[in-house]
């Protein structure tokens, strides 16, 4: 065990859900099971209501029972900032971490480490989704420049973003990939999991799974299905989760293209309970982005066995071998199609899932934190 044995993570956590949430928790039972003194702070108001796309930030699941979360932040509140930042300056910490994916965010996280750093014992490591997020507003730069400023060091998830953090500093930064999701439960079989969702047992299914922002190119996916190399195979996609853009476009495409016995929606949050079914029916996951640095989604993927498809975009190609684990391609309907036509005529589902078992040992929460260990900065008073 490091020497360093209290640690304090500032960012989403229950009773917020979704990927960031989910990752927050995973790392924290990463260091309580070697031993450390960890919690959480998380917000009390993350997003304002009219700046949320979703239908609700909030988990419906009972709050877990081994974590010690404190639902104190408000994001737009600079005198909760002040005294949170006070707080946990009290605490002396040897780690505060922030996971750090929208400027919004910094002026809270930047108040607030600079005030527990004046401690002159705490180092503060923030891991970086992206630096600069996929949907660009006003004043994104400022912001990210003023967070990088009180951060001793950075863990970026793809070395896409380990080199956009380098137009912003030199401060120590290393690459470490995003570890597997294993807090999901285990798998189940694929026909028990397509009962469950009520799904066609003589199909099979593609699965577009996470939040639907138009970055996702779920559209690709959709125009992809309705080529010809396609039209006699037994594949249909399944869309789960949430749309976070305009659904209308979508809908209309489905319809244009003669789509609706050919996709199946499930255009709802998907509860961590629910995860497991979709993977497990599944045959194989697409991820037809747009636009991306790295993905969670590729990490359920891989824990759930499961191949997958993604595009030749920022950082989704260093977690997925191109004809190893899947297929990589061009953001292009066409190629999507290619591949999944490939993958389905060729029979590769054994092949591709052994090779997944294999490559996903890559991906863990040990090495992740090994990795801010040797980031974090020696300090006396």
């Amino acid at each position: 065990m490091s020497e360093h044995k209290k640690v304090i993570l500032l960012g989403s956590a229950y009773p917020l859900r979704g990927g960031l949430a989910s990752f927050n928790e995973r790392i924290i039972r990463e260091y309580q099971s070697q031993g450390y003194d960890a919690e959480i702070y998380t917000f009390s108001l993350q997003y304002p209501g009219f700046l949320f796309p979703g239908k609700t930030q909030y988990s419906d699941d009972p709050p877990p029972a081994d974590l010690k979360i404190s639902v104190k932040v408000n994001s737009v509140n600079p005198l909760n900032w002040i005294k949170i930042g006070y707080e946990l300056k009290k605490k002396k910490p040897d780690l505060l971490i922030v996971k750090f994916w929208l400027p919004f965010m910094a002026p809270c996280f930047g108040t607030i480490a600079r005030i527990v750093k004046s401690n002159k014992i705490t180092s503060v490591i923030s891991i970086v989704d992206n630096i600069i997020p996929h949907e660009h507003r006003p004043g994104d730069r400022i912001l990210a420049k003023y967070w990088v400023k009180c951060v001793d060091g950075f863990v970026a998830m793809s070395k896409n973003v380990l080199d956009d953090l380098r137009t912003f500093t030199k401060k120590p930064a290393l690459f470490c990939p995003h570890p597997v999701y294993d807090n999901y439960g285990e798998a189940i079989a694929k026909e028990d999991a397509k009962r469950l969702l009520n799904l066609d047992a003589n199909i099979n299914y593609v699965l577009f799974f996470g939040f639907i922002r138009d970055y996702k190119g779920l559209d690709l996916l959709l125009k992809a299905l309705a080529l010809p190399v396609l039209k006699d195979l037994p594949v249909k996609v399944l869309i789960a989760g949430e749309f976070y853009s305009d659904p209308k476009p979508y809908h209309d495409l489905i319809a244009e293209l003669n789509l609706g016995e050919r996709v199946v929606l499930a255009t709802e949050f998907i509860p961590e309970s629910l995860v497991s079914r979709y993977f497990c029916a599944s045959d194989l996951v697409v991820q037809p982005y747009k636009s991306a640095t790295q993905s969670g989604v590729t990490q359920i993927a891989y824990h759930f066995g499961k191949p997958m498809i993604i595009t030749s975009v920022g950082g989704l190609e260093e977690f997925v071998k191109n004809e190893v684990v899947g297929y990589v391609v061009n953001p292009e309907p066409g190629e999507i199609a290619g591949a999944i036509f490939k993958y389905f005529d060729g029979g590769k589902e054994a092949e591709f899932s052994k090779n997944v078992e294999k490559e996903k040992l890559r991906f863990t929460w040990s090495n992740m934190i090994k990795t801010i260990d040797s980031l974090m900065v020696k300090k006396t008073i």
